[in-house]
């Protein structure tokens, strides 16, 4: 069991994008928590390209408050390189990953910063009830994470986001996985470490709305499935094997009816079905090689993660310093 000591430094990092109307209300919520709990706190926001007044907002709060930190990058980078980006950033023996749209409660934090006091290194929070989101929405979730659980050999847990609280040499370890591909649930799970688990209510968000759509959740499940398994190629193997030696029954079962009967001519819907098939089969099976080998091609361009154009808040005397480059 870790000895608890008052006055350690906690992270809390926070990637926004157009997230205006909620910046105000999640300050004064994370400030009503932190406050009184004797940690000391780095309130880290990272600016994935916001197209309206979020970072205008921050830096006001910038101004009021200097545990209110900013990370601007130079454009939308998605929200696992903002969060990546705010991972390499931090300073804090725990760090915490936490919406600004209020979904996930701040006051859970206390909870996770108990289990911490423990000695657990990751505490992550699972959803019992997903609030304000429709019925589609909370089945393919489900539905997503049993999936990608049966798939994979890392124990990612069911029903859980990135709200999580991990200790600081989780993150050491987070920081030296650099792939472009991020699947960060994936990631929190591969480092492993003494992990465990709290249960919360998700809240309906407090303003605007969600950036993600169907088409956005169906890249991230692909995203996820190919960042941590190549069963979907094994399948595409076993198919392809189960189809040749059903084609090798079929061809022998039409020899034998040849010689017994003669040949009546099969009949042009049969045959135009099988192409069909077959050439299905084939498409399914080069596009499931070739999300492979698309990400292959992206890791070894070496690119750098993101770049940051704007920062504030770190003791290196420049609060708008030049643009930065990040493996």
């Amino acid at each position: 069991m870790r000895k608890a000591v008052k006055g350690r430094l906690v992270s809390i990092l926070v990637p926004v994008y157009n997230e205006s109307p909620n910046i105000m209300e999640f300050y004064a919520r994370i400030t009503r928590v932190m406050n009184p709990s004797g940690y000391a706190c780095e309130l880290i926001f990272i600016n994935d390209g916001s197209k309206d007044d979020t970072l205008d907002k921050l830096y006001g709060l910038r101004e009021k408050d200097s545990r209110v930190k900013i990370i601007d990058l130079s454009r939308n980078f998605g929200k696992e390189i903002a969060l990546t980006a705010g991972l390499d950033h931090c300073r804090g023996e725990a760090v915490i990953p936490i919406d600004a749209d209020l979904q996930d409660p701040p006051e859970v934090i206390l909870e996770m910063l108990s289990r911490w006091e423990e000695g657990y290194d990751v505490v992550y929070a699972t959803r019992t009830r997903r609030d304000g989101e429709s019925s589609v929405k909370k089945v393919t979730a489900h539905l997503f994470y049993r999936f990608i659980k049966k798939l994979t050999p890392i124990p990612i847990p069911k029903d859980t986001g990135d709200f999580r609280l991990m200790s600081r040499r989780v993150v050491n370890a987070l920081t030296e996985l650099r792939e472009q591909h991020r699947f960060m649930k994936g990631l929190f799970s591969w480092v492993g470490f003494r992990q465990t688990s709290i249960t919360y209510r998700r809240e309906p968000r407090y303003a605007g709305k969600t950036k993600f759509n169907y088409w956005k959740l169906w890249n991230f499940a692909v995203e996820g499935i190919t960042s941590f398994s190549f069963l979907p190629l094994q399948v595409a193997t076993y198919a392809g094997f189960g189809i040749s030696l059903f084609a090798i029954a079929f061809a022998a079962w039409l020899f034998l009816t040849t010689l017994i009967h003669g040949n009546p001519v099969p009949g042009y819907p049969s045959l135009m079905v099988a192409i069909l098939f077959f050439g299905g089969v084939q498409l399914t099976t080069m596009g499931l090689i070739g999300e492979y080998v698309g990400r292959i091609y992206n890791e070894s361009k070496r690119r750098p993660l993101y770049f940051v154009q704007d920062k504030a808040g770190w003791d290196d005397g420049r609060e708008r310093p030049r643009l930065e480059g990040v493996q």
